[in-house]
């Protein structure tokens, strides 16, 4: 693990530039999602959200400000957070120390996932070949629209 290649996104945007190597399915694990994250200086991974399923986050280096619904707590090396099913496990990592911070995050893989976004309104859907983004204040479309009779 401590070998593992991270991935940078070119596509992420300043503020949220941090690389995963995907520990997990390189031990060949399947049912859970199993990253290791490095967040340089100044970023943050992924921006506030909760999911409907458990996450785990274990700090290996560094230290973190964890943002959860309560407020915001610092997570250094060694400390382990559980995050809980639903709004009452939004949270959001940041690094704003001088280090890069080293951190696994565990949850479930299975697909189709939901992650809701409260600072942006948004929800996203994974199914494993599709990723939809939507907006609430979008509006809902009926069950039954565009469906013939």
């Amino acid at each position: 693990m401590f070998d593992a290649e991270f991935e940078y996104d070119p596509a992420d945007p300043e503020g949220y530039r941090a690389a995963v190597a995907r520990v997990g399915q390189m031990a060949g694990g399947d049912e859970l999602a199993v990253k290791l994250f490095e967040i340089p200086p100044g970023e943050s991974l992924c921006p506030y959200h909760y999911e409907y399923v458990e996450e785990w986050l274990l700090v290996l280096d560094g230290e973190v400000v964890v943002r959860a619904p309560d407020g915001e707590t610092q997570a250094g090396r060694g400390d382990l957070i559980c995050f809980p099913s639903g709004p009452a496990g939004a949270h959001k990592l940041t690094n704003r120390g001088s280090q890069p911070v080293h951190a696994l995050m565990f949850s479930s893989a299975r697909e189709p996932s939901v992650a809701v976004y409260p600072d942006s309104d948004k929800i996203g859907v994974w199914s494993g070949e599709d990723e939809v983004m939507v907006r609430r204040a979008d509006g809902n479309v009926g069950y039954y629209e565009g469906e013939a009779g």
